[in-house]
């Protein structure tokens, strides 16, 4: 695809999974069902002018709600930092994003040293897996020091029940894998402390290094995703053959011919490149997913290499084992100087937006002290709306980063976050564009094997379930997991509804009003988990139904939310007459 300098912010830009430029039957039916523009309306120039009226009367409340000139700065100023815009102070006080903060100089010289050692690598004509491999294992003994025995420990059973004891029986290794990997979350939230001397008194000297992280547990949970990843493709690629040998009998069998081959000889015949075509290289990505690999391919080493891979080890974004191993041979055409230039930029002006945030909008640390004290409604929603905003940008820089990393080294990993967090009016939708990878993750590996569409409350209940303590164990997380679950019912039932109606002059309308309540309902809840908390919701639900002022906002909000979803519309309406069409 040709970059257009007009398209920067598109979603073609971001992941060629999103665009559709080299399927034309795909784009040209997109395309048919697309509306004509409005943005030159009257309709939509009225909404423009509301847009340049309220979008910055949005960030004057929040820098009202947590500047110098506040009467509650005095609270809060102590967990201010010292800033590098201009003199100002900095809030620097969500530990989660001041961990990446504090560490980006050296993540970027993570980032050269490995690209100047896989350099050296290909010109030495070393193994693509075998300097994933050394590389991965070393750097998970420089970050964790002798804890990363813990994850090869967990790495190596989780191998054992997904290779040898599925030849034996199928079901019991699919018990294990999954009552295993999720007890291993439990496991290392209780027992993350013990010691080695405490398990053999001569394993004491390796108490001493930690390595550069010493919470290891931290990112365990994106490596038992991988650890379930190549398990799971193992076992669905050996039903494969075994299914390709049984029907290879039963043909040989009604034609007189001799027995079928053998699993391992079947497997060895299999071909890399399906007919010897050159086209495999242009494999999509739900291709890439069932990509063919010999049996032999799903080997230990291999394996490692991947669990291991330094660029995705941290923090994702997630590959499934079948698209990784097809990057190690074959580089996509996704993969050039180029696109990966453009998605760099993209990835500094995240950088800049989220720098100038902090040093000018101090919410997180107005949220930490809870000093709200005789603030408008306005201003504490503006608190909470920037609160998620900031969530939202500390979770895309890291990824970004990793994903850029990826990029760099010839590996494109899809997307995680390819809608702004102010762009969505649907909680389903929401949850598709919000972590991408591992919302595929979890609908290839739970939701379509419980059924998929069929049994959709069953397999969102597992999901969400699942969602809930891969992230935390905490009780709390479980319960919001399932009232994520009951809030998208309403939604679920009442789309089912009205889409016969799609063709009809105010179906648009009517969609505004439920993204009006969908967006409220997704805000308070974020809101009361993430940001404001139990203290800060009740005051401002207070102040919206008790006061006079507090209910004009609300009326106000209203308006402005259901102007935002007729521009969230019409946004995806210039991507599908651009003929890109994405589920969120």
């Amino acid at each position: 695809m040709k970059y257009n300098p007009l398209l920067f912010f598109s979603l073609e830009t971001l992941d060629t999974r999103l665009d559709n430029s080299t399927d034309l039957e795909k784009k040209l039916a997109i395309q048919a069902k697309a509306n004509p523009s409005r943005w030159n309306t009257l309709e939509f120039k009225f909404y423009g002018v509301c847009f340049l009226i309220v979008v910055p009367l949005m960030f004057k409340a929040a820098m009202d709600a947590s500047n110098e000139t506040n009467p509650n700065y005095w609270i809060y100023k102590g967990i201010l930092s010292d800033g590098w815009i201009f003199g100002r102070k900095v809030d620097n006080s969500d530990s989660q994003y001041r961990f990446f903060r504090d560490n980006f100089l050296l993540l970027g010289g993570m980032i050269l040293l490995h690209q100047i050692l896989r350099r050296i690598s290909l010109f030495f004509k070393v193994r693509r897996t075998l300097f994933d491999l050394v590389y991965g294992v070393s750097f998970l003994f420089i970050a964790h020091g002798f804890n990363f025995i813990r994850i090869i420990f967990h790495v190596s059973v989780m191998y054992f029940f997904g290779t040898f004891v599925s030849y034996k029986n199928k079901k019991v290794a699919l018990i294990l894998l999954w009552v295993y990997g999720i007890g291993t979350l439990f496991l290392n939230d209780r027992y993350r402390q013990v010691r080695f001397g405490q398990i053999l008194n001569a394993l004491s000297f390796m108490d001493s290094f930690h390595g550069i992280i010493e919470r290891w547990d931290v990112f365990f949970n994106f490596t038992l995703l991988k650890m379930l990843s190549f398990n799971l493709d193992f076992i669905k690629r050996n039903d494969d053959l075994l299914d390709s040998v049984k029907n290879s009998s039963n043909k040989a069998k009604t034609s007189n011919e001799e027995e079928s081959i053998p699993l391992r000889e079947a497997s060895e015949s299999q071909p890399v490149t399906p007919n010897g075509s050159p086209s495999i290289k242009y494999l999509n990505e739900r291709q890439r997913l069932d990509y063919p690999l010999e049996i032999s391919d799903y080997n230990y080493g291999n394996y490692l290499s991947y669990v291991t891979y330094t660029p995705l080890l941290i923090a994702g974004p997630i590959m499934t084992f079948n698209d990784y191993m097809y990057q190690t041979r074959f580089t996509l055409p996704s993969i050039n100087w180029k696109r990966t230039f453009v998605y760099g930029l993209r990835l500094g002006f995240c950088i800049l937006t989220m720098e100038f945030i902090l040093h000018y909008i101090y919410v997180v640390a107005v949220s930490k002290a809870k000093a709200w004290y005789n603030d408008t409604p306005f201003q504490i929603s503006m608190i909470g709306f920037f609160n998620l905003n900031i969530i939202w940008l500390k979770l895309l820089i890291p990824w970004r980063l990793f994903r850029f990393w990826a990029l760099c080294d010839g590996i494109d990993p899809p997307e995680n976050m390819i809608r702004c967090m102010d762009n969505n009016f649907s909680a389903m939708q929401f949850w598709r564009a919000w972590h991408r990878s591992y919302n595929k993750w979890v609908i290839r590996y739970i939701y379509v094997p419980l059924g998929g569409s069929k049994n959709r409350i069953l397999g969102s209940l597992a999901v969400f379930s699942f969602v809930a303590i891969w992230h935390d164990i905490e009780l709390r997380l479980l319960i919001w997991g399932w009232l994520v679950v009951l809030f998208l019912l309403p939604e679920i039932v009442l789309t089912q509804l009205f889409v016969p109606y799609r063709k009809e002059w105010w179906y648009r309308h009517v969609c505004a009003l439920g993204g009006v309540a969908n967006i409220w309902m997704m805000m308070l809840a974020n809101l009361f988990g993430f940001c404001l908390g139990k203290d800060g919701i009740l005051n401002l639900l207070h102040d919206m139904f008790h006061t006079v002022n507090g209910f004009g906002f609300f009326i106000s909000a209203c308006a402005s939310l259901w102007i935002g979803c007729q521009v969230m519309y019409e946004l995806r309406e210039s991507e599908a007459r651009r003929g890109v069409y994405v589920k969120c």
